[in-house]
């Protein structure tokens, strides 16, 4: 169980993230909503320590996660596996040494500075680019690859972490719907059949209500709404999004994307006003 106590990330006088308090228990997905500079990516990079907050504590299991150092700071960011917008992959590297960088934190540093890869670590790399769908690019350059096929590798990458929980930073926010959609359903996949907590920003509503069984909704770095998303009103979506009325329509809220289970793509619809 991961839980969050009053965390702040104060940059000068600027709070991000302001005081927000959350508890999430192991195997959830977990949307994080908001417009760009609601703090969404504040909080996650204060989960995996790339950045130390101002205040509050950050606790996973019996680990005060805010306060790790050297060894026990790099164990846990091989368990709190992280996947960014902009892929962070090597391109004058194949996809499998890229995702056999996943093991890094798994291996002496002998081994690291030789490059030298076990056979079963080999057939772990394929075996997490099969499961993502792109086995046929082991030995291509990661550079020549498209937008989405960089994204899965990176995906593939975190899983050979063998991480307890799993962030997403804007994993889709620079694909096209098609992309997103396959990013979201490996996603979704690795939640279901692994039981890895994940805990993904996201822009848009719809997304958010397609995948996650939980939304976090943020607004000026604080908390505004944690609830399931059919529980979110249009007040509520108001206060994510700092919309006024008729603001509120499928450009701010919408990346069209189609249900998890192939199924019919679906909009928004209207929201229901608070009661």
């Amino acid at each position: 169980m991961l839980k969050l106590e009053n965390v702040t990330r104060r940059f000068g006088d600027f709070a991000a993230v302001d005081n927000v308090t959350v508890t999430i228990p192991q195997g959830q997905m977990v949307g994080v909503i908001g417009r760009s500079g609601a703090g969404k990516s504040t909080l996650l990079r204060m989960l995996n320590r790339l950045i130390d907050p101002s205040g509050g504590v950050i606790r996973f299991n019996e680990v005060q996660v805010s306060s790790l150092q050297g060894a026990e700071l790099r164990r846990w960011q091989r368990d709190c596996a992280m996947i960014f917008q902009q892929f962070n992959l090597v391109p004058r590297l194949n996809v499998l040494t890229n995702v056999l960088l996943g093991r890094l934190n798994h291996r002496s540093t002998m081994l690291n500075l030789v490059g030298s890869w076990s056979r079963e670590e080999r057939a772990m790399g394929i075996m997490a680019l099969e499961r993502l769908g792109i086995a046929q690019t082991a030995l291509q350059r990661a550079g020549t690859l498209s937008g989405g096929q960089q994204q899965r590798v990176a995906i593939a990458r975190a899983l050979m972490q063998q991480p307890k929980m799993l962030l997403a930073d804007e994993p889709i926010a620079s694909l096209d719907p098609l992309n997103a959609q396959i990013v979201m359903d490996s996603l979704k996949s690795i939640n279901r059949e692994e039981g890895i907590t994940v805990v993904t920003n996201l822009h848009t509503l719809d997304t958010a209500r397609t995948y996650c069984e939980r939304v976090i909704g943020m607004a000026a770095g604080r908390v505004v709404f944690d609830g399931p998303a059919n529980e979110l009103t249009r007040d509520a979506v108001r206060m994510i999004y700092g919309a006024d009325g008729d603001e509120l329509s499928e450009e701010i809220t919408s990346t069209s994307l189609g249900q998890p289970d192939g199924g019919r793509e679906e909009s928004l619809g209207p929201l229901e006003p608070a009661a």
